[in-house]
């Protein structure tokens, strides 16, 4: 990308039974996401065109082949349509097979573009499980080539990078090592000193109360000295009922967060309007987010735009290079 150029941010609309199409229009017709980067969406065509009518926002669609001179016009909302979902295939507010099978198709596109260059950043938006698990050939959702990825999420100043995610609690404390922790600590500066975060201020949560227990100081400990002694302004283990609250201050510019809860709690408490996610870990910009294909209001147009308007902002100025946004995009 060359200097001053803004960068190209591809949207997969996620599920089309779902909200993303709706929410989607309503965060372009802000006109933010056009003021930083080139949005381009990936999907069906007829989805967004459906969500514009619905919602009311002055936008066209466009169909294009590729990104070249793609995302430009605010007025125009570009999107990449391949065919994979045939007109009438599928219902609003239900899981299917098609839905699924082109959800798949979509965030492979993502993938691609990604890889080849075409996209500084990617962003998926909400898809539905249980439509994934009907597609012909379920699979992994993201394409990791060799280490393990980080849910993060972002929410104004508190981001909170997530040590493990979706286990049991009791299954925790063993996958808390020294080498996991530490591993986590250099991912997270790697890619915020590649994304424009020049001095990177890392805190790390304990695990039990106060931070005083085994895992706390036979495992994360060392980890965080050893990190120090490399160079990387990390601190911790921190009393996780304090270290959020920190992050919130200013003191530090994300917080390595032990499980899901943990995590979670903290960053839906202080903001959940407006928050987005991101997968940390894959070799490109990718984001999401906090919530789901909500079939229960999809084509009321009372679904609220923040969090897609939040990933699109955020993704914009990581690709850019310019760090994260002060306050978090869309809030």
């Amino acid at each position: 990308m060359s200097a001053g150029a803004k960068p190209v941010v591809a949207t997969m609309i996620g599920d089309p039974a779902g909200i993303g199409p709706e929410v989607i229009a309503k965060a372009l017709a802000t006109g933010e996401p056009h003021a930083t980067s080139r949005p381009i969406l990936v999907g069906h065509a007829p989805a967004i065109e459906s969500a514009v009518e619905m919602t009311g926002v002055p936008l066209t669609v466009r169909r294009v082949h590729d990104v070249e001179g793609a995302g430009m016009d605010p007025s125009v909302i570009d999107i990449i349509d391949q065919g994979e979902l045939e007109p009438g295939s599928y219902t609003l507010g239900h899981e299917s097979a098609a839905c699924g099978n082109a959800s798949y198709a979509w965030l492979d596109k993502l993938d691609a573009m990604a890889r080849s260059g075409e996209a500084a950043a990617t962003i998926m938006a909400p898809i539905n499980a249980g439509s994934l698990r009907m597609a012909d050939n379920p699979k992994p959702v993201f394409n990791v080539d060799e280490g393990r990825t980080y849910l993060t999420l972002l929410s104004g100043p508190l981001r909170v990078v997530h040590l493990t995610d979706h286990v049991p609690l009791r299954s925790v404390p063993k996958m808390i090592t020294r080498d996991s922790v530490l591993d986590a600590i250099r991912a997270v500066d790697d890619r915020l000193r590649a994304w424009g975060v020049t001095n990177p201020r890392l805190a790390v949560s304990g695990f039990n109360a106060h931070a005083h227990g085994r895992e706390d100081l036979e495992q994360i400990s060392p980890a965080v000295q050893e990190a120090a002694a490399e160079g990387i302004d990390v601190s911790g283990p921190i009393a996780p009922d304090t270290v959020f609250r920190h992050c919130i201050d200013g003191r530090y510019d994300l917080v390595l967060a032990m499980y899901h809860d943990q995590g979670h709690i903290a960053v839906k408490t202080w903001g959940f309007v407006g928050n987005c996610a991101m997968i940390l870990g894959l070799p490109y910009i990718h984001m999401s987010v906090g919530h789901g294909t909500a079939f229960d209001i999809v084509g009321q147009n009372v679904a609220r735009h923040e969090m897609i308007l939040s990933a699109m902002t955020e993704a914009a100025s990581l690709a850019a290079g310019r760090g994260f946004l002060p306050s978090g995009g869309g809030r």
